[in-house]
């Protein structure tokens, strides 16, 4: 794909976004794009936001576990960039008009002391790297008409990303069993659906690590200081105006988010 048609997809995604508005799939309308064109789309529309003041605050692993693999049909993960401008905190009220069609995931974020570089980036370096992990929810969010997507759409998008809502508290990694930690998604006072770490790539530190191998073979680091979203532990929960969503992670915290 040459680059003025790349720098025109990107463009529009970017206008999507800042005029809250769908496409229809870039997949469907250029069925030759590849998910490294996508790649290079999604750095376009960053490139966009970069240009008008926002700051790369960290990244993000998206389609991790299985259940969201199977809710939009996408079956291999994908990564995407987080801005200052997404950032929330815990027990916030968003604006759901400032979102298009958004689905709240429960995650464990994780906040790292030293930069990770990868290939050949471990879970154990994973470990060490991290100064705490924190529960958060990513409030996922597509410019892409009815979900209808493919791995190329969600990655040109930037990994589906919307806004993301850090929880509670702060906690030290080796405080806490990664693998096997229980998280309940509650709406509106009702479970929604219920995980464990090992939905994302089998353990957070897995996802982190796999997302450090994939940037570093682009030349690309996870910073010290960056907040890196480590992937959903179940499904997708969608999101009405008036929701009130809190998410339970065993040993790490809880998170809560309304929607006005």
């Amino acid at each position: 794909m040459q680059q003025p048609l790349i720098e025109t997809l990107g463009d529009e995604l970017f206008d999507a976004l800042r005029e809250n508005r769908t496409l229809e799939p870039l997949s469907s309308r250029h069925p030759e794009i590849s998910v490294e064109d996508a790649y290079r789309v999604q750095q376009r529309l960053i490139a966009r936001r970069l240009d008008g003041g926002e700051k790369v605050v960290g990244k993000k692993i998206g389609v991790t576990s299985q259940a969201v693999m199977d809710m939009l049909g996408v079956y291999q993960p994908d990564f995407g960039w987080l801005l200052s401008g997404m950032v929330y905190d815990d027990g916030c009220t968003i604006d759901r008009s400032s979102l298009i069609q958004p689905k709240a995931e429960g995650e464990i974020a994780f906040v790292l002391k030293r930069a990770l570089r990868g290939p050949g980036v471990s879970a154990a370096q994973v470990l060490a790297a991290t100064e705490c992990v924190m529960p958060c929810f990513e409030i996922v969010d597509s410019r892409i008409r009815d979900w209808k997507i493919r791995i190329q759409d969600t990655v040109a998008d930037n990994a589906s990303c919307g806004v993301f809502v850090l929880g509670d508290r702060a906690v030290s990694p080796r405080d806490v069993d990664l693998y096997a930690c229980g998280m309940v998604l509650e709406r509106n006072g009702e479970v929604f659906a219920t995980g464990a770490g090992a939905a994302a790539l089998g353990s957070p530190l897995h996802a982190v690590a796999w997302l450090a191998n994939t940037l570093g073979a682009l030349g690309i680091g996870l910073e010290a200081g960056e907040v890196i979203l480590s992937g959903a532990l179940a499904a997708m929960a969608p999101i009405a105006r008036g929701d009130h969503f809190r998410v339970s992670i065993g040993g790490i915290g809880t998170c809560a988010v309304r929607f006005a």
